[in-house]
């Protein structure tokens, strides 16, 4: 998938992102403690935990749209927790928020090629969209021109997730990517998502409730009040921890 494969000229170390003692407040309410995380290159990194324990506002100071009071984030062996959004961006760390944030009023096909922004060039005026991410989303070729606001939850979130590829990132963060999404379409993102590890090299930060998708990662952290309290081998993920964090 040579079209999605990442810039070469960037410098390889062994983890992609490094998360050090991050704490971060709203207002005077401490939401993230003394969180540290590491996701390796090439590897999918699950964090879980139930609703409102901070997941999200950790994936929001990750790509800069929350300010931590305290700790620093490290990027490709670079320090970024200064850095704007979009120049954590065009350095490779693809977003899918929560909710996915397709623009309804605009083609599939032009939904696609904004994501070509995030590309350390940006875009250039006659790109096209590469085969291989119809290769991973087939259903995406059929809709290129529908308006995004058309298509179902789980075309949308597979819209999402490509137009983060077309970014051609290092690291891709996903927010509950199969939440509010039919079992059938579940599974056909969770084998993308697993493609594209396979083919690109890159690193997957994911944030899911889904068990069967969470099992797919190599590593997981769980999160309560804040924190990260529980890490270790998804092979290793045992009943009582599930219970713990991911039971409703």
């Amino acid at each position: 998938m040579q079209v999605l494969s990442v810039d070469p000229q960037l410098p390889k170390t062994d983890l992609m992102l490094q998360v050090r003692n991050l704490n971060v407040y709203y207002g005077e309410s401490h939401i993230l403690r003394n969180v540290d995380l590491s996701i390796p290159s090439g590897q999918m990194v699950c964090l879980i935990g139930r609703n409102g324990v901070g997941k999200t506002t950790l994936l929001k100071t990750i790509m800069g749209l929350l300010k931590p009071r305290t700790g620093e984030i490290i990027f490709n062996d670079l320090p970024i927790t200064k850095l704007p959004t979009d120049r954590r961006a065009r350095m490779g760390i693809g977003y899918v928020p929560q909710g996915r944030e397709v623009i309804p009023r605009v083609t599939v096909k032009e939904n696609l090629l904004l994501g070509i922004e995030a590309r350390p060039e940006g875009r250039k005026g006659n790109e096209e969209i590469p085969e291989e991410i119809f290769d991973l989303f087939p259903v995406l070729k059929t809709m290129l021109s529908r308006m995004g606001g058309d298509l179902s939850g789980g075309q949308q979130q597979q819209l999402a997730i490509a137009r983060a590829l077309m970014g051609k990132p290092r690291l891709l963060v996903l927010d509950e990517p199969t939440e509010g999404i039919q079992p059938s379409i579940i599974l056909e993102i969770e084998a993308a998502v697993k493609r594209i590890i396979e083919a690109t090299g890159i690193s997957v930060l994911l944030v899911e409730q889904h068990l069967h998708f969470v099992r797919q990662a190599d590593r997981y952290y769980a999160m309560q009040k804040g924190g990260i309290v529980a890490s270790g081998s998804t092979d290793q993920l045992s009943q009582q921890v599930i219970q713990r964090f991911l039971a409703v």
